[in-house]
């Protein structure tokens, strides 16, 4: 009867075991693709809005469907700045962004909200820290995502109050700017 007892117990551990392993493998990870990827930002001056793009250098999320959980990084390359004005570029480098000392501009991914699907769309809502001149931020993006087959396309947009959070404002006594940068991302890449 014990060794019978023993079975059943040693059973009931083997299947919880697989029953771990199970949602372990469940674990899914979307890997970005930096040439597909555009990182649109405007910010609004006096007269005109300053158009311009930034480069992701990579991008990975990893998460739990079940959980939520999520991890991983979104890296930006915080020299590209592109406006299309070498000078205001410049400015933007050395004064705002001080891209010497701060390279890149990173989102750290901590929870996937809402449910994505295997195949077709969805909206979800990404929770993380953004990371900009140094410091750490609470962000929440709402994206929109299609899935075909391992392929995903997402889209996001938000604004940055980069004033607020410590960075220089460009404004002066003639030209005034927004406090905050609008950020739209377009992005594509393939769901493991």
């Amino acid at each position: 009867m014990r060794r019978f007892g023993r079975a059943i117990t040693t059973g009931m551990l083997l299947m919880q075991l697989l029953w771990a392993a199970s949602l372990t493998a469940q674990q899914r990870t979307l890997e970005l693709d930096p040439a597909k990827t555009q990182i649109h930002y405007s910010l609004g001056a006096t007269a005109h809005t300053v158009h311009g793009l930034f480069q992701m250098r990579s991008g990975v999320i990893s998460f739990d469907p079940e959980t939520g959980a999520a991890s991983g990084a979104i890296i930006i390359d915080a020299a590209s700045g592109n406006s299309g004005t070498d000078g205001r570029d410049k400015k933007m480098d050395k004064e705002v962004l001080q891209t010497e000392q701060y390279h890149d501009i990173a989102f750290y991914p901590k929870k996937v909200i809402g449910s994505v699907p295997t195949q077709g769309a969805s909206q979800v809502q990404v929770q993380g820290v953004f990371r900009l001149h140094g410091s750490d931020h609470d962000l929440t993006m709402v994206l929109p995502v299609q899935i075909n087959g391992k392929e995903v396309s997402a889209t996001t947009q938000f604004a940055i109050p980069y004033v607020a959070w410590g960075l220089k404002d460009p404004s002066t006594f003639i030209l005034r700017v927004a406090k905050e940068v609008k950020l739209e991302i377009d992005t594509r890449g393939t769901l493991k």
